[in-house]
C-alpha cells in the first residue's frame, strides 16, 4: 500500500494512543482510534483490515489494533515530520506555539524527510517540539521521558514543566497566560481531592488553582543539583509519607538531625582503600540539654605511605536551625575545630589548627530521604612538607537514602571536594569525586539502637580511580533515666 494522508493519520493516531498509555504492548481499543479520527466506529475497522492486509498493524476483532514494526517505522517518521515543522514554525517563522498544530497536521503529508533532516538540522537536532513533546529522530526512536504530572509529583518541591499534552489553542494560550510553559519552574502547594484542584505557585510567586483534568495535562521533571538521583527523587517523592527507623546515621554526607534530649551516640567508621591504607574515626554526640544545641568531637587513626598513628582531632558544635516540616527541610550547621593532633611529618595530620564549616540539610519524600552539605575546610598554617600553606578545601554532597523497610536502607552518596595539595613546593588544587552505594541496617534495643552498615567508595581524581570498603557501626543510648 502507499503511504496516503488517510493512511498516515491512522498510524499516527495509533501510534500516539498506545504511546499514551505508558503501555508499548497494550492494544489501542477501537473505539478510541475511532475518536481520536472522527470517524464512526465501523469505517475505522473496515480501514483497519485493510491496514492489517497490508503488514502495517495487527489487528484483533474486539480487542484492539496495535502497529508492525513496519506501521511503527512509518508512524514514527509522520510524527517527527509535525513536530519539526511545528518547531520550525514557531522558532523561525515566528508562528505562536498555539497556532502551529493545523499547519503542521497538512504540512506532515506533504514534506519529504530530506528537508525535515535539513529542518531539524537547522534547529540544532532538538529533542522536543514547543509543547514539549518528543521528536523522533531519523530512526524513529524516540529518547525515553522522565516524567510526573502535576498530580503525581512531590509537594512543595521545585520541579519544571517538560511537555503539555493537549493541543487546544484555548488551553495553549491559558497555559502561556500563566507561566506555565515548558522550561517553567513551579511548585505544587496542594491538591484538593474534593473539588479535584490542585494549588500551583509559579513565575514570581504568582498563585493559580486549575482543575485535574488540566493538571494530568502538564508533565513535570524535578529540578536536582545532581543529576544522578533526578529520576529517584521523583519517584521515591510521590510515595506515602512514612516515619524511618534509622536517622542520623549516613556514612559521608551528613544528615541535619542532632540528638534529642537525653540521649548521645557512639559512632565508628572504618574506610580501608587498599593494603596498608585506611582510616578509622570514632565520634561521640552529646545534646545540650535541648536538640538545639549539640556538642561532639571526633577522633581518629590512620594509616598511609608505610605510616600509621593519631590524626587530627575535631571539636565540634551544631545547631538545629530549622527541624523537619511538611514543606520545610531540616537544617542543622556546622562548626568544627580542628586541632594539630596528627603527625604533620608522617602525613598523619595538617601540623596546624583549622576548622571547618557544613552546611547540611535534609528532607523525606516517601520512602526516601534526600541529604544536602555544602560547606568548606580552612587550614590557615598547615606545616608540609617543612613549609607553611594556607589551604582551602571546598566541597558539596548530596545523598539519597530509600527505606526498604523500617530498619533496612539502601544508600547512594556522592561527594565532591576541591583538595589543595603540595607538590614540590606548589600548591594545586584537585577535584575528588567520590560516590558510594551501601546499606544499613539495625535493631531497637529497649531505648538503645544499634546500626552497622557497609558502603562500597569509590573515588576519582586525575584519572585515577580507588575503590574502597567503608564499615559503620553506631550506638546511641539515654544518659538520663526517664521516670
Amino acid at each position: 500500500m502507499l503511504a496516503s494522508s488517510t493512511v498516515e493519520n491512522y498510524l499516527k493516531a495509533i501510534y500516539l494512543g498506545v504511546s499514551s498509555s505508558g503501555d508499548p504492548g497494550r492494544l489501542l481499543p477501537m473505539g478510541h482510534l475511532a475518536s481520536a479520527l472522527g470517524v464512526a466506529p465501523g469505517t475505522a475497522t473496515t480501514m483497519i483490515k485493510t491496514l492489517a492486509e497490508s503488514g502495517l498493524v495487527e489487528y484483533e476483532p474486539y480487542a484492539g489494533v496495535t502497529l508492525t514494526a513496519a506501521g511503527q517505522k512509518l508512524a514514527a517518521m509522520v510524527v517527527r515530520r509535525h513536530r519539526v515543522i511545528e518547531l520550525f514554525l514557531v522558532q523561525v517563522m515566528g508562528y505562536g506555539w498555539d497556532e502551529v498544530h493545523d499547519e503542521a497536521e497538512q504540512l506532515e503529508h506533504v514534506v519529504s524527510d530530506r528537508l525535515i533532516d535539513r529542518m531539524d538540522e537547522m534547529l540544532g537536532r532538538p529533542e522536543v517540539d514547543p509543547h514539549g513533546d518528543p521528536i523522533p529522530d531519523p530512526e524513529g526512536v524516540v529518547k525515553p521521558q522522565l516524567a510526573h504530572t502535576l498530580l503525581t509529583c512531590p509537594l512543595n518541591t521545585r520541579v519544571t514543566i517538560t511537555r503539555v499534552i493537549d493541543q487546544d489553542r484555548s488551553f495553549l494560550r491559558f497555559i502561556e497566560n500563566h507561566h506555565l510553559k515548558p522550561g517553567e519552574s513551579i511548585e505544587v502547594e496542594d491538591r484538593d481531592s474534593a473539588s479535584d484542584s490542585v494549588s500551583v505557585r509559579g513565575k514570581d510567586d504568582h498563585r493559580i488553582t486549575i482543575g485535574a483534568r488540566a493538571a494530568s495535562k502538564l508533565l513535570v521533571q524535578v529540578t536536582a543539583a545532581i543529576l544522578l538521583l533526578i529520576g529517584l527523587s521523583t519517584t521515591a517523592s510521590a510515595q506515602p509519607q512514612m516515619p524511618f527507623g534509622i536517622l542520623d546515621n549516613s556514612f559521608l554526607v551528613e544528615e541535619a538531625f542532632n540528638q534529642e534530649p537525653g540521649v548521645f551516640q557512639n559512632i565508628f567508621g572504618v574506610h580501608v582503600v587498599g593494603r596498608g591504607t585506611w582510616e578509622a574515626a570514632f565520634t561521640q554526640e552529646w545534646p545540650l540539654r535541648t536538640q538545639t544545641h549539640q556538642l561532639s568531637f571526633t577522633f581518629s587513626t590512620l594509616a598511609a605511605s608505610g605510616e600509621a598513628g593519631l590524626g587530627d582531632l575535631m571539636v565540634n558544635y551544631r545547631w538545629q536551625a530549622s527541624t523537619e516540616g511538611e514543606s520545610r527541610p531540616a537544617f542543622s550547621p556546622r562548626l568544627s575545630l580542628i586541632l594539630p593532633t596528627g603527625n604533620a611529618a608522617k602525613g598523619l595530620g595538617n601540623g596546624g589548627p583549622g576548622w571547618q564549616v557544613n552546611l547540611p540539610f535534609s528532607k523525606q519524600f516517601g520512602d526516601m530521604y534526600l541529604h544536602g552539605n555544602a560547606g568548606f575546610t580552612h587550614t590557615p598554617a598547615a606545616d608540609i612538607e617543612s613549609s607553611e600553606y594556607n589551604l582551602f578545601a571546598p566541597h558539596v554532597a548530596v545523598s539519597g537514602i530509600w527505606q526498604l523497610r523500617p530498619m533496612l536502607n539502601l544508600m547512594l552518596e556522592s561527594v565532591v571536594e576541591w583538595e589543595e595539595t603540595i607538590d614540590a613546593g606548589t600548591a594545586r588544587r584537585e577535584a575528588v569525586f567520590t560516590l558510594a552505594p551501601g546499606l544499613r541496617t539495625g535493631w531497637n534495643l529497649g531505648e538503645a539502637q544499634a546500626i552497622v552498615g557497609l558502603g562500597i567508595p569509590a573515588s576519582f581524581a586525575g584519572g585515577a580511580t580507588d575503590i574502597g570498603v567503608f564499615g559503620y557501626f553506631s550506638y546511641e543510648l539515654p544518659f538520663t533515666r526517664h521516670p
